[in-house]
């Protein structure tokens, strides 16, 4: 019985053991060195997926995992982890985010009340000493205070050197994940992380460079990509989406992880597009280094020789139709000159133009070029038409008139009468197109050129105009409010 006894108590405290042996947390760290690949895709709304895979050999029981060099600006809630070789082994009991980053203000500040070593600079007959004396920081709030050979010292000036016994703990060179996993299978594994965070945005900048009589035109696409997360991604996988991706008022957007569209390599140049969900998907087709606090610029496209029109716009004001307007007087307006082309296959077009600047160029009679205006663009699918604003037109000037006003007799119903002269001092002649916004249940009574009614309160005029010559649009148009 006293052998049972003791086979007992010696099977007892050997599980005892094992468990408190695999409660027993050992600590492991992780850095940017152990990547084997690293995804980043970004949104052109201040926010970026990171997608990252790391090769660990992981031990069996509790683990504390130090998952160092993620970003500063980091979205803890949005974090996944998993292992890809061995899914069911690994199991997260807790996760915490550690951004107290080490620096000389913080390391002082951890260390008040406790000795440190301080190197104080001497002059003697000219000469230049140090001596390491031992020091207490009593205070680090608005100015030092220090305990010095027993005497208390406000900011002492000759302080060449600090030296630290240690490393507070809880200070860290990086952003640092730290996850604490219960590991069952001891070998090494292929990590993913994934996370979202700010500080990582983009846009796009087009140059568009139209030929000598304004028909033809070259496009050049750039994406200017900015990365102020805090963190640097050698030879990263750069996707990057276009169209407005709801974000919640509390900016909480959950984990994206595994949702971007993987698609072989078919370009090294540029980029490839592809439709994804409601938005679309610009893969670069190479990898490339994204360091932190760095502003990069890739090619997007290219095309060449496709058709453009021109078109010169004057466009009336609401107001003109809402009171007198001092009949024999005449308003200067200015007349728009606008670029337009279609974003078709049949134009050598036809990729999906994200949102961005589009800056036009021209060259002059010597073959240099010369910026003639830029305009923002809204997204763009294939085959709609793409219409930027360059400037106001020198040469061609417009003057307008009110030559009569009536409030006819059910007093709900109005006559306006307008005259419009356009000069055009040009060596070529144009046509103006003159869009006039109407209230109210308008019918056109008379007018010199014909009118278009292209919306319920708009009516549109195409007024030709020779060169060195002048054409006037008289209408009078009946409105009822």
């Amino acid at each position: 019985m006293v052998r049972i006894a003791k086979l007992v108590f010696a099977i007892i405290a050997g599980c005892s053991l094992g468990t408190a042996a695999f409660a027993q947390t050992s600590e492991q760290k992780t850095t940017a060195s152990d990547r084997q690949a690293v995804n980043i895709t970004v949104y052109n709304s201040n926010l970026g997926l990171v997608r990252e895979t790391r090769r660990l050999t992981l031990p069996n029981g509790r683990i504390a995992l130090r998952f160092a060099d993620v970003t500063a600006q980091i979205r803890p809630e949005t974090v996944h982890l998993a292992s890809l070789t061995a899914p069911s082994a690994l199991r997260i009991l807790e996760q915490n985010y550690q951004y107290d980053l080490l620096n000389p203000a913080k390391l002082l500040d951890k260390f008040v009340g406790r000795e440190i070593t301080l190197v104080l600079r001497r002059y003697s007959n000219n000469t230049e000493s140090f001596e390491p004396v031992q020091a207490t920081l009593l205070s680090n709030n608005g100015g030092q205070v220090w305990r010095i050979n027993g005497q208390i010292v406000i900011n002492p000036s000759n302080i060449a050197e600090m030296r630290f016994p240690d490393l507070p703990k809880n200070l860290v060179a990086t952003p640092t994940l730290v996850w604490d996993v219960e590991n069952r299978e001891a070998s090494t594994q292929t990590i993913e992380a994934s996370y979202l965070t700010a500080g990582m945005n983009w846009r796009s900048d087009y140059v568009l460079l139209v030929n000598a009589d304004d028909t033809k035109a070259d496009l050049q696409g750039w994406v200017t990509l900015t990365n102020a997360s805090g963190a640097t991604f050698e030879d990263a996988r750069l996707q990057l989406v276009a169209g407005d991706v709801n974000r919640v008022a509390e900016n909480r957007t959950y984990a994206l992880a595994g949702a971007m569209a993987r698609k072989e390599s078919m370009d090294e140049a540029q980029f490839q597009e592809q439709g994804f969900f409601e938005y679309h998907l610009y893969t670069l087709q190479r990898p490339t280094t994204i360091r932190d606090n760095e502003t990069k610029q890739v090619s997007l496209l290219e095309a060449a020789g496709f058709d453009v029109k021109k078109e010169f716009m004057l466009n009336g004001q609401r107001y003109y139709y809402q009171n007198y307007n001092n009949p024999g007087q005449s308003i200067k307006e200015k007349v728009g000159v606008f670029i337009q082309f279609r974003n078709a296959q049949t134009n050598k077009l036809g990729m999906p133009l994200p949102a961005g600047t589009i800056r036009l160029y021209k060259k002059d009679d010597k073959g240099n070029q010369q910026f003639i205006g830029e305009d923002r663009i809204d997204h763009t699918p294939k085959d709609e038409d793409v219409r930027v604003k360059v400037g106001d037109a020198f040469d061609i000037v417009a003057e307008r008139k009110q030559t009569d006003y009536k409030v006819l007799a059910s007093g709900h119903l109005y006559e306006y009468a307008y005259e419009i002269k356009i000069r055009n001092h040009k060596e070529t002649p144009v046509t103006v197109v003159v869009n006039e916004p109407i209230g109210g249940d308008w019918e056109m009574v008379s007018t010199t050129f014909e009118a278009k009614k292209t919306a319920a309160f708009a009516a549109q005029f195409n007024v030709p105009v020779a060169k060195d010559g002048e054409a006037t649009l008289s209408y009078r148009v009946r409105v009822r409010y």
